[in-house]
């Protein structure tokens, strides 16, 4: 019989998560993608049920990669990130702001204390959805962001049409399963002349499906991201223009020549550890750091005190992590584009 908890957690999604993939890639089928796509709903409950508190732990409250300059602090170069792509969008004081798939809420935290918006934080999973309102009173933050829960593939049921003046994702709408679907659900509500800012995640335009390693590592990030299934830049940039969308600005981050690579906290080298406060988070992801944790994490769930299938997605993180650091060496990771986007125009 399956346990759902008081803050909205489901074992049976946790349990059933990972068994969306086949963790052999030679066994993958149509079947397979096809399912995570009908069923993306579950796929991310599932994930997300699972991997809040253990990304919160090993990572940071903001769900997402950033740049690093020579010296910079883990905690600042996620800032910046989302300073970067508030400043790109031209955020005002004033404005009305979707953040589509907000997470714990620190991003939205982040942007309206630096641009002095209303900010209204969308979420399909309720375990995040509580944490991010606990975060935001404790931020003192509430009369300036609110958390609703929604599916971003139904933005215009929700809200109306010509409702915001701007709305952003950050490493969230690859969860969707078609990005036309999303991004033309997002055209709908802003505003006639509104700005839609993205950061994507999708692989790189040097990724190559007929090159079995490139294909295994999309496989092995997909399974350890909660992602449906991970797609070409250029698919991302096609989709936006079918919906309507006129590209102001577009730039590959997994491209710049930057000293300290965006992916040198999940190498787990803590030589490499920018401030003396973030050894500890670089020691996370060493072996070391994630040995202690998953096995932690196994005797929590054994005792009762985490649901039943959190470790075995605990474990798919790390597959994802190590698939990660490849991906980045290799120039075809899914840490890219931020696009800035306007509704100045109808689609035809």
């Amino acid at each position: 019989m399956s346990t759902g908890y008081a803050d909205g957690r489901q074992e049976t999604r946790l349990e059933r998560y990972t068994k969306f993939w086949q963790k052999d890639l030679t066994r993958e089928s149509e079947v397979d993608s096809k399912g995570r796509l009908d069923k993306y709903t579950d796929v991310v409950n599932g994930y997300y049920d699972g991997a809040t508190v253990m990304t919160e732990y090993g990572w940071a409250r903001s769900f997402h990669f950033s740049r690093f300059y020579k010296g910079e602090g883990f905690a600042a170069s996620l800032a910046r990130q989302e300073h970067y792509l508030a400043a790109h969008m031209g955020l005002r004081p004033g404005m009305i702001v979707l953040d589509v798939g907000c997470g714990v809420g620190a991003p939205a935290r982040e942007i309206a204390r630096f641009c002095d918006v209303q900010i209204v934080g969308l979420n399909i999973n309720e375990f995040q959805l509580g944490r991010a309102r606990q975060y935001t009173e404790e931020a003192g933050l509430s009369d300036q962001i609110t958390f609703v829960k929604g599916d971003f593939m139904k933005l215009s049921e929700q809200f109306g049409e010509n409702r915001f003046d701007a709305v952003y994702g950050i490493e969230a709408t690859i969860h969707a399963p078609i990005w036309e679907g999303v991004y033309g659900e997002i055209f709908k509500v802003l505003k006639p002349g509104g700005v839609f800012g993205v950061y994507e995640w999708c692989m790189t335009d040097a990724w190559d499906p007929s090159i079995p390693s490139h294909r295994e590592l999309a496989h092995q990030i997909e399974i350890g991201s909660g992602i449906p299934e991970l797609r070409p830049m250029k698919l991302a940039r096609q989709a936006m223009k079918n919906v309507g969308f006129q590209i102001d600005h577009e730039e590959d981050l997994a491209d710049r020549p930057d000293e300290i690579p965006w992916y040198y906290p999940l190498e787990g080298d803590i030589l490499k550890a920018q401030t003396a406060w973030d050894y500890f988070t670089v020691w996370r992801m060493s072996w070391s750091g994630k040995l202690v944790t998953h096995t932690a994490v196994r005797f929590m769930e054994m005792l009762g005190l985490l649901p039943k299938g959190t470790w075995e997605v605990g474990e798919s993180l790390k597959v994802a992590g190590d698939a990660l650091v490849k991906a980045g060496q290799a120039k075809v990771s899914p840490f890219t584009s931020p696009w800035s986007v306007g509704a100045d125009w109808l689609p035809c």
